[in-house]
């Protein structure tokens, strides 16, 4: 497999109203919500990767580990990044780490496993 350790992808995002916690539902506080922390984590690990998938394969989330440590507000820019940490097989495992202007807001491991794209929607029950 062509995918190494190493590989490494940022996104950015602006905090805004329908990202924060009163509005996801995981909350009643208008700041970051932990639900949008993870969507973002998981965006960040497939763009590390996307340019080293094989055609006809996709990566599909397994695991999530997630410390959300600090609050942030709306309006607010927050860096997302996803480092590819260890290759097992088709496992794929990332750090991530999200920080706005004050630092560190989250970290965590995220897993994605490498699939076949068709045979994995075979196994989805319609």
């Amino acid at each position: 497999m062509s995918i190494a350790v190493g590989a490494r992808a940022e996104v950015r995002h602006v905090v805004a109203e329908g990202d924060t916690a009163s509005a996801l539902g995981s909350g009643d506080v208008p700041v970051l919500a932990t639900p949008r922390i993870l969507t973002w984590c998981e965006m960040a690990a497939i763009e590390a990767v996307h340019p080293l998938v094989p055609a006809g394969h996709t990566t599909v989330g397994m695991r999530v580990r997630l410390d959300h440590l600090q609050p942030t507000a709306v309006g607010v820019e927050v860096v997302v990044e996803a480092v590819l940490e260890k290759v097992e097989g088709r496992r794929l495992t990332f750090h991530v780490a999200v920080n706005d202007r004050r630092g560190l807001v989250a970290a965590g491991r995220v897993t994605r496993v490498l699939v076949d794209t068709d045979r994995f929607m075979e196994k989805t029950h319609h």
